[in-house]
């Protein structure tokens, strides 16, 4: 089925914001995480980027392919905020077409193909050079929708604790109250 965005959903050139201050992909408290903003786009379609820092490094002076696939898979699990779904990856298949230097910024952009009931499938790119330079990596992607119950049952308590008494959490959670 055609994907839909949601009538709430967030709009074009809106920045998403962090899902979880925690997170290593998008979160603002993680010293050494990816710090991934990114934007709504036109349907349900998102634009992302990520500066590679030194600790993101894998071979000398290069991003860490590991780093290259958080960097999609953080993209790609946004698409989610334009549904108002929540979503885990459930497959991620990557392609790295070339090297990434170190204080190179990627730019990724990303797109939901298709629902089909619980299966959201993605697809996502990341340039180096702008938004329109040469594809770096890309990535297509399988996510599949949980309910909340998912991170309660599976992650640590403090963390969940956290989350929950978090102000921004607590507005994201609420958004997704219209959607059950």
């Amino acid at each position: 089925m055609k994907p839909v965005r949601h009538p709430d959903a967030p709009a074009p050139g809106e920045l998403l914001g962090a899902h979880y201050g925690e997170c290593f992909g998008c979160g603002g408290q993680q010293p050494h995480g990816l710090h991934l903003q990114a934007r709504a786009g036109e349907g349900v379609s998102i634009t992302a980027e990520f500066t590679v820092q030194p600790a993101h490094q894998g071979a000398p002076g290069l991003a860490h392919g590991g780093v290259l696939a958080t960097a999609l898979d953080e993209t790609l699990g946004s698409l989610n905020w334009l549904l108002r779904t929540i979503a885990v990856t459930g497959r991620l298949e990557t392609d790295f077409v070339r090297p990434v230097p170190v204080g190179t910024t990627l730019h990724l952009e990303a797109e939901v193909t298709a629902v089909a009931g619980r299966k959201i499938y993605s697809r996502a790119t990341g340039r180096v050079g702008g938004p329109d330079g040469p594809v770096a990596v890309r990535a297509e992607a399988l996510f599949i929708e949980v309910k909340v119950d998912h991170f309660v049952e599976h992650g640590r308590e403090e963390e969940i604790l956290a989350a929950m008494n978090d102000p921004d959490q607590i507005r994201r959670a609420r958004a997704f109250e219209v959607n059950p």
